[in-house]
């Protein structure tokens, strides 16, 4: 069977990945390029650059999560918390995503990848009244992290992607530092091109 020019299955391969994992990151990935012809979800226009772009800078974070329930903030294109969540499928994730057609898009990610326990929440961090998460993520926001702290469970992590919290210096992932009750990572992952 000839692969489409247009698949995103070597580029994921290319990165090691195989069996249910591969096949749930190139049904979201598939679809992230569908609905972006519709609406702007990325500025990587081809099946190597959203790979490269969504899922490659994510994945050394999956080893960062830790087990129990996953949050991401302002999930607007399904990276990086959906892509955590398809990563690692032995948790709970709750995206939060306030404007609708994105959040139409991630519920629809998540139907089309067969991922179960994900939940699309159509909200703000602010308005958030679950349970506080062991794994917060977080891309291209700039929110205090007097904002992020209460929706962290203790000893809980928070996983800052590409950017920093206000207030807080830029550092390595290897020079993390404590929270109130957790630890704060800054990962330095390519940035989502962002819609203009």
């Amino acid at each position: 069977m000839a692969v489409r020019p247009d698949t995103h299955r070597p580029a994921l391969e290319a990165l090691g990945l195989a069996g249910p994992t591969l096949a749930r990151l190139e049904a979201y990935l598939d679809l992230l390029a569908a609905w972006s012809r519709r609406i702007n979800l990325t500025g990587a226009r081809t099946p190597e650059e959203r790979v490269r772009t969504l899922v490659a800078g994510v994945l050394p974070a999956a080893a960062l999560v830790e087990g129990g329930a996953l949050l991401d903030i302002g999930s607007g294109n399904g990276s990086p918390g959906l892509v955590l969540g398809l990563l690692r499928d032995d948790q709970d994730v709750t995206l939060l995503e306030p404007r609708v057609r994105r959040w139409a898009f991630l519920r629809e990610a998540v139907r089309v990848s067969g991922r179960e326990r994900v939940t699309v929440l159509r909200l703000r961090h602010d308005s958030y009244r679950g349970a506080p998460a062991q794994t917060v993520t977080l891309r291209g926001l700039h929110l205090p992290l007097s904002e992020l702290v209460p929706l962290v469970a203790p000893a809980g992590r928070v996983l800052l992607f590409g950017t920093a919290a206000a207030g807080v210096e830029p550092f390595s992932l290897e020079q993390n530092r404590p929270l109130p009750q957790g630890r704060l990572y800054v990962l330095r992952a390519p940035p989502v091109p962002r819609e203009t």
